[in-house]
């Protein structure tokens, strides 16, 4: 009898352990995902932000008829940057944050269009400078409502 408790309290020890370290090993693994997550939306909101600043600034050289091939390249390069950053938070996001990244995105691609037509002289009925430069002021509140939402889906605090 001495026998079968010993081994009635072996299995229960073992049973214990294991399920210490099944949860440790999830506590784990949600921490990694966690931390995933962090640095892509770092990642993201860096980039999508660098896009934005570049797009002003190619929006402002196109105003003052000052675009060149440099300075084009200078937007595209940050657009594929967007486009790769973006693609990556496809595959890490929330469903939450990625539907304000796509918003974001289809946003910005619609400022981007009406910028180069305005700088190809062919700009849309309501492309004019000062018009897409308004963008630029509703692009701003969308950025806080993403950035919000990323920061929710972290678990921070937010002030509001």
């Amino acid at each position: 009898m001495s026998q079968r408790l010993m081994g009635r309290v072996q299995r229960e020890q073992f049973e214990r352990q294991r399920q210490i370290e099944a949860a440790q090993w999830f506590r784990e693994q949600r921490a990694a995902e966690l931390d995933r997550r962090r640095q892509c939306y770092m990642s993201v909101n860096a980039i999508f932000r660098q896009y934005r600043t570049h797009l002003l600034d190619f929006l402002w050289l196109v105003h003052k008829g000052e675009v060149t091939p440099e300075a084009r390249e200078v937007m595209e390069e940050a657009r594929r940057a967007h486009h790769a950053s973006f693609a990556e938070a496809q595959m890490i996001a929330s469903p939450e944050v990625l539907a304000e990244l796509d918003g974001m995105t289809t946003a910005l691609s619609e400022v981007y269009r009406r910028t180069m037509c305005l700088e190809e002289g062919n700009p849309d009925r309501d492309g004019s400078f000062d018009e897409i430069r308004a963008d630029f002021q509703r692009l701003w509140i969308r950025w806080e409502r993403m950035r919000d939402v990323m920061r929710t889906d972290l678990g921070v605090v937010t002030g509001s």
